[in-house]
This record gives structure tokens, sequence and C-alpha cells, in this order.
């Protein structure tokens, strides 16, 4: 019985690790997506923290790209495909998709508390 109960905090502790090893965002970063669908970005606008993962997931047929001069490109991002960037520097970053010039959003990132 006592072994039973220590095994979850065991499991727990690797998945840890291999989250670490791994290169995934620590436990308090918040993951959020933006969907690229029927031409636009949705939301249009989203703020997220320092650290946080935004993830635009291309739900449309064709590719698309998040694209910020000097801040982000994801390049092409095919249909049915995605593409994550970590925030790591404050600021509003106002993007779009440079393969469809009307396609346009902004990204605001706030500084960690």
């Amino acid at each position: 019985m006592a072994w039973a109960a220590r095994r979850p905090m065991s499991m727990l502790a690797a998945a840890g690790v291999a989250a670490f090893a791994f290169g995934a965002p620590p436990a308090h970063a918040a993951r959020r997506i933006i969907v690229i669908e029927n031409m636009r970005f949705a939301p249009a606008t989203l703020t997220v923290k320092q650290g946080d993962e935004v993830t635009w997931d291309n739900e449309d047929l064709v590719a698309h790209t998040a694209t910020a001069k000097g801040a982000f490109d994801s390049h092409a991002i095919a249909p049915g495909g995605s593409w994550t960037y970590v925030a790591r520097a404050p600021g509003r970053y106002a993007y779009g998709c440079s393969l469809h010039p009307s396609m346009k959003a902004t990204l605001i990132v706030e500084k960690k508390p």
C-alpha cells in the first residue's frame, strides 16, 4: 500500500524532469492558442505574459505566416499545421501573414509580475 501511495508522486517528479530536459516552458507559463481560419487570426488581439507560449493553429485551406517584423516569423504554416512562439520581450507586436497582407492582428506581451 505504501508503494502505491508514493507512485503518483514519483511519476510527477519524472514528468517534471522530462519537461525541464526537453525545454518545456515553466509550469507557471500559460499556453495560448490563436486560430487561423477564414483568412483571419482569432482572436485578433491577444494579451499574454512574458514566458507564455503562443501557438498559431492553421485551420485554413492554405498556408499562412505569423510575422512581426524584427520580433518573430513563423514562415509558412501549412494547412492543419501549427507554430509556437515563447513571448519573451514585453511590447505590442503588430503582426500579419506575409502571404496575405490583409490578415493583421496584435500580440501584446506584458511584463511578468
